[in-house]
């Protein structure tokens, strides 16, 4: 194979942009072969602008087609482990949108699949190439900041209107989109929390469903975790407040680590703290801290880094930025903060996921239809800045 022919279900706002970059040869290596929507109107936007590419009203016709080598799902979310085992079925490769799934029992199911499959499988994770993230990411795992005591993330410049949640009737509902700013605006970030310090072993979440919106499931939600060796984590994010803060610190026993407005800052100490404070003979010493600063000299590829390293993994196995098996775990972390806050109480992991199923359907069951005046978006087939890291 020289090239990779990819297939995309769902040409909606990330489909239609995913598509044009392919088309327009913005990824070495890949070609837009085919596209599918169940949409009538989507359908005739990729008529006039693609050119010789294949157009499916029903993605099983695509995955039978023999005209594709990859699939690129960006459906509703409920959606895609339902098309990736199809997929992998048929021994295709997939590069799915996220989040994974809305539950973990679903995902682990594809995740089973893709590997019985033998195919490539990963996931849009964008914001794994952002620079900044990617330093911390190896400087904690290195030990840089000694034992890991405390992690807080406030990202709630995810700001959304009423105009937004309206155009359309999938959205945040639980039957459509499986959940709200966890599940919609969050994965990338609950990926990044447990790429760097990994899972928690138990959670206690607070979610409040339609807080700032007309909209039945959440968008306004605080995580407090727990570590086994004794680290905290808090996790603060929201669709509501303006302009909003994206701020991510690090704490441990050799220093600190802040991201913010595009810099990492390193507050290092010469000496562990554990240390300072059972041999120091002052009170309150005044240690000196060593400080650093990494600026942010480009914003990383997002997508388009993700679809080049997914190409030349199809290609010639390059390791995968963003393995699809990984999304399971930022998952976990949104569906224990949910079984959290409906519960009133602690969820451990890892999670129990036929008690978060069965809560979810009770959610979905009593789910009363909205009345929306639904205006869907105009395609524009680029990425929007909102899909960017936002500082």
């Amino acid at each position: 194979m020289d090239i990779v022919r990819f297939g995309i279900v769902g040409i909606g706002n990330m489909g239609s942009a995913h598509a044009m970059q392919l088309f327009e040869g913005r990824v070495k290596g890949a070609r837009l072969s085919a596209v599918c929507d169940c949409r009538e109107e989507r359908l005739q936007w990729a008529k006039e602008r693609f050119e010789g590419v294949s157009l499916y009203e029903n993605y099983e016709s695509l995955l039978d087609s023999g005209e594709v080598d990859a699939v690129l799902i960006a459906t509703p979310h409920k959606l895609h482990p339902i098309i990736a085992c199809r997929a992998f079925e048929r021994k295709l490769n997939v590069l799915t949108e996220k989040p994974a799934g809305i539950d973990t029992a679903s995902v682990a199911r594809m995740n089973q699949a893709a590997a019985e499959s033998g195919t490539v499988f990963g996931i849009m994770y964008n914001q794994r190439t952002n620079q900044l993230y990617r330093k911390l990411h190896d400087l904690v795992q290195e030990g840089l900041l000694g034992e890991i005591k405390r992690f807080v993330w406030i990202i709630n410049n995810w700001y959304r209107t009423q105009a937004y949640y309206d155009s359309g009737d999938w959205r945040a509902t639980w039957n459509g989109e499986g959940g709200g700013v966890l599940l919609n605006q969050c994965p990338h970030n609950l990926d990044i929390w447990q790429w760097i310090l990994g899972m928690p072993v138990r959670l206690r979440a607070f979610c409040r469903e339609g807080h700032y919106h007309q909209i039945q499931v959440e968008d306004d939600a605080t995580i407090y975790a727990e570590y086994e060796g004794g680290a905290n984590a808090v996790f603060i994010t929201s669709t509501g407040e303006y302009p909003g803060t994206n701020r991510m610190e690090i704490s441990g026993t050799r220093g600190k680590a802040v991201v913010e407005n595009g810099c990492l800052k390193l507050y290092l100490l010469d000496q562990d703290e554990r240390e300072i404070c059972y041999t120091s003979k002052e009170g309150m010493p005044q240690e000196k801290v060593n400080c650093q600063v990494i600026e942010q000299k480009e914003a990383g590829g997002g997508h388009l880094d993700i679809l080049q390293n997914y190409t030349n993994a199809v290609l010639y196995g390059e390791e995968l930025l963003a393995p699809g098996i990984e999304g399971i775990r930022g998952l976990t972390l949104s569906n224990a903060a949910y079984l959290s806050a409906w519960k009133d109480d602690w969820v451990s992991l890892p999670l129990n996921q036929q008690e978060f199923c069965e809560y979810l359907c009770k959610k979905q069951e009593s789910e009363e239809a909205m009345q929306r005046n639904v205006q869907h978006e105009n395609l524009s087939g680029e990425y929007s800045e909102r899909w960017s890291v936002r500082w």
